[in-house]
């Protein structure tokens, strides 16, 4: 089966267009596009497509037009304000759109959303009410846009069967063209078959003179021969068809003013004649007549016309904030993320500080949990060097012991989490491989929009991610599984958007442990096994401080699992 698709437009625009099509029969679907902007649907509406994606949906003869209903602000009382729709998208069916609202109402999907009301008569009034005075129209208007039909895109498939047989798919001029042609082909049809029509006229009066001038006669040989027509034919050179016209004819037609009557209608015939056949001998007098027909079709649709006047018109799309569209669609709420050991996540309602009375699958033990927000976005970093992104709103709730986190993401099975955190957007991290080497990073550049994650940390096995510190000061302190630890300049450290990174520490038969940054001057701060605060000062951490990649000393009066404590804060 062969689809086509091709959505209403203005009558006098196209008719414009191929008027110059006329005029110059090469012009090209760009230089049309100055009559013909788009199209013209019986219901209006706005087309927000840029013209680069109009242009190219017209020359190829492929495309759509992404269509936005109607709507502006209207003022109540007290600085309270609802939204008016007047006119939707083409082929929308208002009943399904209220209904489609409401429910997305009903889910919690349409937060700036109050209320929906279909307030129509005759023409299209649906009034949507905010959730509250101080929500933007623009972001309320653009959730809808994005979750209902109050924006449809409206397919062009110009594929259309040329000639009457080949399916082919046109641009504009092409397509225009074939039109043209065909309203030229319908002219040269009927003119022919008018001309015959004249001719076999013209014979019949010819015959029906002959008749007049020698009534007599003719009435004679009718009364007296047995075969009247071969006799008419003999005597007055007749032929068939002029014989049998004779026949014919009644006798009222056979009254004086007849012979006047005929010689009019001759003349005028032979007039008209005249001029078909001038017309089907001159290419550019069947064009000319082609352009005549086209202009009494634009006049009787033209812009000033009620019938004619364009309904569609066009617009850019408000830019907006991709965070603030995002949070349009989720409710903000606090939330408490909460993850096992196993690698198992889940949401709760609200600020949750005490978690003694969770529950978690046999074996598995709560691993850490901290706040955030419905509309917040997770950063996950594994072994194998990626950052994942995770949506909050896309988690599980408390309910049950929620789901492993590989739902959400495509880690492999070898890879586990290093840290989960909050992505708040302009922060650096220190980021480190067990072998010692790591670099630091932008946050903005470890987010990804995909569940394949982004690499950031390049590691390849037995090597692993290990460590991962926001930089915060001016030192780094590095501490190995051999309890030595290093401190040295973060200047030594470069800032990359990927790599392996250098040498933060040397090891011989040991790996990293955790990296941590910190203010030369305030001193080394960590959390021990109980989790309380512990710290040296500047002047406890000298014999410590030396230089990249060096071994460092034994940590003396620090935990014995040989981890800051501090991760992402």
């Amino acid at each position: 089966g062969m689809a086509t698709s091709i959505p209403p437009h203005n009558a006098a625009e196209l008719c414009e267009a191929a008027l110059h099509l006329i005029d110059k029969p090469d012009a090209k679907s760009k230089t049309l596009l100055k009559w013909v902007k788009g199209p013209d649907f019986p219901t209006g509406g706005i087309i927000v497509d840029s013209k680069q994606a109009i242009a190219e949906a017209y020359v190829t003869g492929r495309g759509s037009f992404r269509t936005r209903a109607r709507w502006s602000q209207e003022e109540g009382a007290r600085g309270t304000w609802v939204v008016v729709i007047t006119e939707i998208p083409w082929l929308v069916q208002k009943s399904r759109l209220v209904e489609k609202i409401a429910e997305l109402l009903n889910e919690k999907k349409l937060p700036l959303v109050g209320d929906v009301r279909d307030e129509s008569a005759e023409d299209i009034r649906l009034v949507i009410e905010p959730k509250s005075r101080a929500v933007d129209p623009e972001l309320m208007m653009e959730s809808l846009f994005r979750l209902t039909e109050l924006e449809s895109k409206i397919p062009l498939n110009l594929n259309v069967l040329v000639k009457g047989r080949i399916p082919k798919v046109l641009g504009l001029a092409e397509a225009l063209r074939e039109w043209l042609d065909h309203l030229r082909d319908v002219l040269v049809r009927r003119s022919n078959y008018r001309k015959e029509q004249i001719e076999h006229r013209l014979e019949v009066l010819g015959g029906y003179l002959i008749a007049y001038l020698n009534i007599d006669k003719v009435i004679k040989i009718i009364r007296t021969e047995d075969e009247p027509k071969p006799a008419l034919i003999k005597a007055f050179k007749l032929t068939e068809i002029q014989a049998d016209a004779i026949l014919n004819m009644r006798l009222r037609s056979l009254r004086k003013l007849e012979e006047m009557e005929i010689r009019t209608e001759d003349k005028s015939l032979r007039g008209e004649l005249k001029g078909i056949k001038s017309l089907l001998g001159s290419e550019a007098e069947q064009w000319s007549k082609v352009g005549e027909q086209v202009g009494k079709v634009r006049d009787i649709f033209g812009p000033k016309t009620p019938l004619g006047k364009r309904r569609t018109t066009f617009a850019d799309a408000p830019e907006h904030d991709l965070a603030a569209i995002e949070e349009a669609f989720v409710e903000r709420e606090p939330v408490t993320i909460v993850i096992s050991e196993k690698g198992w996540v889940r949401t709760l309602k609200g600020h949750v500080a005490d978690l003694s009375t969770l529950t978690f699958k046999t074996d598995d033990k709560l691993d850490h949990a901290f706040f955030a927000e419905t509309t917040s976005k997770l950063l996950l970093f594994a072994t194998n060097g990626k950052f994942y992104s995770l949506d909050v709103a896309k988690l599980p709730g408390g309910r049950g012991h929620g789901e492993p986190i590989r739902m959400f993401i495509d880690m492999e099975q070898d890879a586990a989490i290093v840290s989960l955190f909050v992505n708040k957007g302009g922060r650096k991290f220190l980021v480190a491989s067990l072998e010692g080497q790591g670099f630091v990073v932008n946050e903005d550049d470890c987010v990804g929009n995909t569940r394949k994650g982004k690499q950031v940390l390049n590691v390849a096995m037995p090597n692993e991610a290990c460590a991962i510190a926001t930089v915060a000061g001016d030192t780094v302190a590095a501490i190995g599984t051999n309890h030595k630890m290093v401190l040295f300049p973060l200047d030594q450290v470069p800032e990359m958007a990927r790599g392996r990174g250098v040498r933060l520490q040397k090891y011989t038969g040991a790996s990293l442990s955790d990296v941590a940054t910190f203010d030369a001057k305030a001193g080394l701060s960590w959390k021990d096994s109980a989790g309380r605060e512990q710290s040296m000062s500047s002047k406890e951490l000298s014999d410590w401080r030396g230089n990249r990649a060096d071994a460092g000393r034994l940590a003396h009066g620090l935990p014995k699992s040989n981890k800051f404590g501090r991760g992402v804060e």
